[in-house]
């Protein structure tokens, strides 16, 4: 079985946020990156499944030479490749559109990314990828087992979860849920080492311009003072809640 997990490299969620050239672009001066998490709950159950029926998991991503920390941390956690697309992404179909132009001559049988990723939460690279391979798309998959070339899946839906059923080849979008957190793993030293002689390749991209271009970013309001009301004083906590917070 070959799976392919696409990565994301996103700012950690404790990095302090900024923005420059009137706030058209970010700053990523003194950011520390990291593996998108849902992407990272994806790698993992790559693993899980290769390490249960054996087969190959190639790491993908789209970036400069400074995410390659981050897809070598995939392949330090298990991956056994990995491709670097030496692109900056702009938009999520440009990101989707190297992705697929890539896999298009790769053979596959699972395709992984992230429910969305944690910087800008678009949630749309899968949707695109899997419509430029016309591939089936199944995303916020939460559990995910299969047998022969059947694939059963749960996934998160508005009230519940839903239970679902495809074959192979196909791209589904992981969230927590696809496994454990306590099953997320940690490079040791023999997976750092490793990781230094598997390879990494660098594509260099297709030629496609850009739909979208970033005009302005703007941080949200910081939150105003907390109020602290007496256990003993259920009015004013009504009104508040009724007149400042508009709850109810």
């Amino acid at each position: 079985m070959n799976i392919v997990v696409c990565i994301s490299s996103v700012p950690d969620t404790t990095a302090k946020i900024n923005f420059v050239d009137n706030d058209s672009k970010f700053d990523d001066n003194g950011v520390q990156f990291v593996i998108n998490p849902y992407d990272e709950f994806g790698l993992t159950k790559a693993i899980l499944l290769k390490e249960k029926h054996g087969g190959k998991i190639i790491a993908i991503t789209v970036g400069e030479q400074k995410v390659e920390p981050v897809i070598r941390k995939a392949l330090a956690i298990g991956a056994d490749e990995a491709i670097r697309i030496n692109h900056t992404p702009k938009d999520s179909y440009t990101t989707a559109y190297h992705i697929a132009e890539y896999l298009k001559s790769y053979s596959y049988d699972l395709i992984i990314t992230g429910r969305e990723s944690i910087d800008y939460n678009g949630g749309a690279v899968g949707g695109i990828v899997a419509e430029l391979l016309s591939l089936p798309f199944i995303n916020a998959c939460n559990g995910l087992n299969f047998s022969d070339d059947i694939v059963q899946i749960t996934r998160e839906i508005d009230g519940g979860k839903e239970k679902l059923s495809a074959k192979m080849p196909l791209i589904i979008g992981g969230q927590k849920g696809l496994v454990q957190e306590s099953e997320l793993r940690i490079p040791n030293m023999r997976g750092i080492m490793q990781a230094r002689t598997k390879p990494l390749s660098i594509i260099e991209p297709s030629n496609i311009e850009n739909l979208s271009t970033s005009v302005k970013f703007k941080k949200p309001a910081e939150k105003g003072a907390c109020k602290l009301v007496s256990s003993d004083n259920v009015g004013e906590l009504v009104s508040l809640l009724q007149n400042e917070a508009k709850v109810i």
